[in-house]
């Protein structure tokens, strides 16, 4: 059996952009019915979600065959916590609260096998398919995709050298955690936070790396998207849940 491609590195790769939608409802049977809406990625999220490793696995399996690629974030840039969500089968992890170059390089490392980084060696992982891909310790380290979230001043004023360390494949900016550490805590369309996440991109790019982003507002989306920025998550499920069942429930209730 061949090495899954990483169709999502594989995107960012060739320059495409990849529309996401951001996944909180720790639900199998919701994933799967988000996994066939034709986007692109969807992020699984443990960092604030009650995603657990079981359901993470269930959530795994209800993606398969659909459009998306998956995508953890895990509660922590942990090796442990690395260790296990690429165990289960994701390829693509997003590292939240990286503030300096040298978290970058301890998240990359505890994706990689040595001697390139530290991650644990399991010979029957679920991410080998019980141990049937062929080569799979030797071949797993080139389908990994790292990105890492940027979401203070701190980080941002770094940005540039966090973006180029080697393995990181994107940065995402943290519109909330970005506002909050500016001053204007639950505010990111503050003028300032607007600002800061539009110059962002820049040093980014300038490292050819690709940028992330996540916003329920489309007219938001397609700005960041013209601006360069690579993957967007366009929206949550469990915000779309809620907004069309207080649509719903208002045009009946008044």
């Amino acid at each position: 059996m061949d090495m899954p491609v990483n169709a999502f590195k594989k995107a960012l790769k060739e320059g495409k952009q990849q529309i996401g939608l951001w996944s909180t409802l720790c639900s199998s049977m919701g994933t799967e019915g988000i996994g066939s809406s034709g986007f692109d990625w969807v992020l699984l999220d443990t960092e604030h979600s009650p995603n657990e490793l079981p359901g993470l696995v269930s959530q795994l399996q209800a993606l398969k065959g659909g459009t998306a690629t998956p995508i953890v974030r895990p509660a922590w840039n942990d090796a442990v916590l690395l260790k296990r969500v690429l165990d289960i089968g994701f390829q693509s992890v997003l590292i939240p609260f990286v503030q300096t170059p040298e978290e970058a390089r301890k998240a990359v490392a505890a994706t990689r096998y040595p001697p390139q980084g530290i991650r644990g060696v399991s010979t029957s992982a679920r991410a080998s398919n019980y141990g049937r891909v062929n080569d799979y310790l030797r071949k797993a380290n080139d389908q990994i995709c790292v990105l890492v979230q940027v979401e203070t001043t701190e980080a941002l004023a770094r940005i540039g050298e966090i973006a180029a360390v080697d393995g990181v494949d994107g940065v995402f900016i943290g519109p909330s955690d970005l506002a909050a550490s500016m001053g204007h805590l639950g505010n990111f369309q503050h003028p300032d936070v607007q600002k800061a996440i539009s110059e962002a991109i820049k040093p980014i790019r300038a490292a050819g790396k690709a940028g992330g982003y996540l916003t329920g507002n489309e007219d938001e989306a397609k700005k960041r998207l013209a601006e360069g920025f690579q993957f967007v998550a366009v929206g949550t499920d469990f915000g779309l849940l809620v907004r069309n069942a207080d649509a719903l429930a208002k045009r009946f209730k008044g």
